[in-house]
């Protein structure tokens, strides 16, 4: 599949082709442009972003998980996490107490609020992916899916 840039000259000549890697990439910036403009959204209305409901939604997912399991899920740092667990208990939709098995440990869960965004779908990302997800054939989605790991792994590679 060859990827080609749209007319965007004024006077509406076609620019030449980037090359494949250059319009992948390109895609790619487009995609992390949408997903931040669709997080914005979503604190706007939801009162929380698309990682902030994201964390949610895996806490509602997997109570009682810790934050190092749910940051290895997430593929992050534990310290890129803490932040944002801390602002959504400060919100009050989560909730971490301490695992009585280990004390140094603490387990995540959702409060009553955290539940109500947790079950909240319309206007979100993940309600845009169900339905890409529903619009793309299992085969072409396996590939993207590939591509996108492998994308993940070369860019966190040293």
């Amino acid at each position: 599949m060859k990827l080609t840039a749209p007319a965007a000259r004024a006077g509406g000549s076609d620019l030449p082709p980037p090359g494949d890697v250059l319009a992948f990439m390109r895609l790619m910036w487009a995609v992390d442009h949408a997903l931040q403009q669709a997080s914005k959204r979503m604190k706007a209305t939801l009162g929380v972003t698309g990682p902030q409901r994201l964390v949610v939604r895996l806490a509602g997912r997997f109570p009682g998980m810790s934050a190092k399991e749910l940051a290895a899920l997430l593929h992050v740092h534990p310290s890129t996490l803490t932040a944002v667990l801390k602002r959504l208990e400060r919100q009050g939709l989560i909730r971490r107490r301490r695992d009585p098995r280990d004390g140094r440990r603490r387990l995540i869960g959702l409060t009553a609020r955290g539940q109500l965004v947790d079950s909240r779908m319309a206007g979100t990302v993940e309600a845009a992916m169900k339905a890409t997800m529903r619009e793309v054939n299992p085969t072409e989605l396996d590939a993207a899916r590939k591509v996108l790991e492998t994308i993940v792994k070369r860019l966190g590679a040293p």
